[in-house]
């Protein structure tokens, strides 16, 4: 099937496979390797990516279904190879250990930063972060980042 969308705001015109998941057509097809695949029935949020504004599962989504799309991976939160306020957040709580639930939180929290509800207390952030599993880091360096970036 022809996929036609805008990846990383690129357009992208490929034939796929119709069972071709998204997390695979970004990682394998696009070489977008920062989408990680962790549990591949969409719990642990390692996979998670924008399509049209809204935070998605990409192992849950077949590549076709975002025919038509926009779809950001963690590699867009980078602009002229700077990372963005977020990234650096999370570098200076160190919010981070292994890396691999890290681009599924901050594309989750990009997608929650634009819709502009970000949290304001430690238990709302709590509540935001707990949709994606971290088994390195304890989460307070997370919280303590995502209240930095309150407005």
């Amino acid at each position: 099937m022809m996929l036609r969308c805008r990846v990383n705001g690129e357009q992208v015109e490929m034939d796929l496979p119709p069972r071709l998941l998204l997390a695979d057509f970004l990682r394998h097809e696009l070489r977008l390797t920062g989408t990680h695949v962790g549990c591949e029935i969409g719990v642990c949020g390692a996979c998670t990516v924008i399509v049209d504004g809204a935070p998605v599962r990409s192992c849950l989504m077949f590549a076709v279904q975002a025919n038509g799309a926009e779809i950001r991976t963690v590699e867009s939160l980078a602009a002229d190879g700077e990372l963005s306020a977020l990234q650096v957040a999370f570098s200076r709580h160190h919010a981070l250990q292994c890396g691999f639930c890290t681009p599924g939180i901050l594309m989750t929290l990009q997608a929650v930063r634009e819709r502009g509800a970000w949290p304001r207390t430690e238990t709302e952030a709590r509540e935001l972060l707990a949709g994606n599993i971290c088994r390195c880091t304890g989460y307070q360096g997370m919280v303590d980042a995502v209240l930095e970036q309150a407005p």
